[in-house]
């Protein structure tokens, strides 16, 4: 059973970034489910950015912001770990995703597994991840798990389910990945 120090059950939150279409916010949420299935004790919850009014950071203190802005900061600054997604637009992660990231200083998400996933339809999209998120996650001190997931959108049907068996396998290694590091953390802090 994962547990942090005091015996508190892990908290992953996954945020989805994309500000239109579902496919991004289909791949969070089967990581999500992945790692459910491996730890019924594990808590999770999806913030999918369209649901929630974040400002456009400004330099000031939270407390400056509305209500959405301040929630979603806090559930991801309270989080034990985090897995990111975003479609990859015009070569880069959305704005909205970001901007959400602007709001965390440095050593922000020190101690935390820090999960990538990525949706897109040019297959060389997949380098997003690894030359812009990651080191914007390395930055910000989080623990960036060797495997990714990037998902063209040919691996999607119609009603943008995930129907390429690799894909799953693939989103199956990460919650693993995401899971064990952690875990492995944890145990080093007590």
């Amino acid at each position: 059973m994962l547990m942090i120090e005091g015996g508190s059950i892990l908290k992953l939150v996954g945020i989805s970034g994309a500000l239109a279409g579902w496919k991004t916010n289909v791949v969070v949420s089967e990581v999500l489910k992945a790692a459910e299935a491996l730890d019924s004790n594990l808590e999770t919850e999806l913030i999918d950015l369209r649901d929630y009014d974040v400002e456009f950071v400004r330099g000031e203190p939270l407390a400056y912001y509305n209500e959405d802005t301040m929630n979603v900061v806090n559930k991801v600054s309270t989080a034990d770990m985090l897995l990111f997604g975003t479609p990859i637009y015009q070569a880069s992660l959305t704005g909205a995703l970001k901007n959400l990231l602007d709001f965390f200083q440095v050593n922000a998400f020190k101690g935390k597994v820090t999960g990538i996933v990525t949706t897109g339809a040019v297959e060389k999209h997949f380098l997003v991840s690894e030359y812009q998120l990651k080191p914007i996650l390395s930055y910000l001190k989080g623990l960036v798990p060797t495997s990714n997931v990037f998902v063209h959108n040919d691996c999607f049907d119609e009603d943008n389910i995930i129907i390429d068996n690799d894909v799953t396998k693939r989103i199956k290694k990460l919650a693993e990945e995401m899971y064990f590091l952690q875990q492995s953390m944890d145990s080093k802090k007590g």
